[in-house]
């Protein structure tokens, strides 16, 4: 489960859902971000459909088809890379494979929040809630994205909130990449290690020395993690926040 979200800035946003995974859009190609995703899902539902472990793996599977298509390599990839199945990175994957096809159709500027993972493109700065839940600072952290920074993903989990499978006691772990698969598969990782404050520190290093991993936020209780390049934390004023998480029920 992610729980990001985006304040949109007066942008029109968008919704479109999807065999239980709902989006929320900015972009100037919809229609393209929306074909991606359903074409994607398809896919990646033909792929399971003949390799069952796939789905189920709680860590990496062995191998893959060399044919595999492009989806199931970008998640096996990121499986390899953390250690944790290969479906904890399907919504981060999703987002950016869309945003991809949104920016080859001429797009400049694409925000797409799967279920709270989130990938940009953006000219502008944008704002990302944190929500993590009934810890003591629910709702009142946000970062602030530089258009410079960008492509970027930023996912999330939780083991408080959502309906995803987690091994820890996390209120938020937050993990920004350039490779949506990785961040939303680290992101699991980070989530499940954090089982008391105490683990914050060396979970932060572990995470953080995975190849293409640029930064890292935890938070247990009140206390708060960061290490790397981890996008500015500025204060949520929007007192409408967790009226806007996404929810997704996963379907394939």
């Amino acid at each position: 489960m992610s729980s990001n979200i985006f304040l949109s800035n007066n942008k029109l946003v968008r919704s479109f859902s999807w065999k239980g995974a709902n989006f929320k859009i900015i972009s100037s190609e919809f229609n393209a971000i929306k074909n991606a995703i359903v074409a994607q899902r398809e896919i990646l539902s033909a792929y399971i459909k003949k390799h069952k472990e796939f789905m189920e793996a709680l860590v990496p599977v062995e191998a893959i088809d060399s044919d595999a298509p492009d989806i199931v390599r970008r998640m096996h990839k990121a499986s390899l890379l953390t250690g944790v199945g290969p479906m904890a990175s399907v919504a981060g994957v999703a987002a950016q494979i869309a945003a991809e096809a949104a920016v080859a159709a001429g797009a400049d500027e694409v925000i797409i929040e799967n279920g709270g993972d989130i990938y940009i493109f953006s000219n502008r700065e944008t704002k990302i809630a944190l929500c993590t839940g009934s810890a003591p600072i629910a709702a009142k952290l946000a970062v602030l994205i530089r258009p410079e920074t960008t492509p970027i993903s930023i996912c999330s989990s939780s083991s408080k909130m959502g309906h995803s499978l987690s091994f820890g006691d996390c209120d938020l772990a937050t993990v920004v990449a350039i490779d949506g698969a990785l961040a939303d598969s680290a992101s699991t990782l980070a989530c499940n290690l954090v089982k008391k404050e105490e683990d914050i520190p060396a979970v932060l290093e572990k995470v953080i020395a995975i190849k293409g991993v640029q930064g890292v936020l935890l938070v247990k209780n009140d206390k708060i993690g960061i290490i790397g390049s981890f996008p500015e934390i500025i204060r949520n004023i929007d007192p409408q926040t967790t009226n806007k998480i996404t929810k997704d029920k996963l379907s394939l």
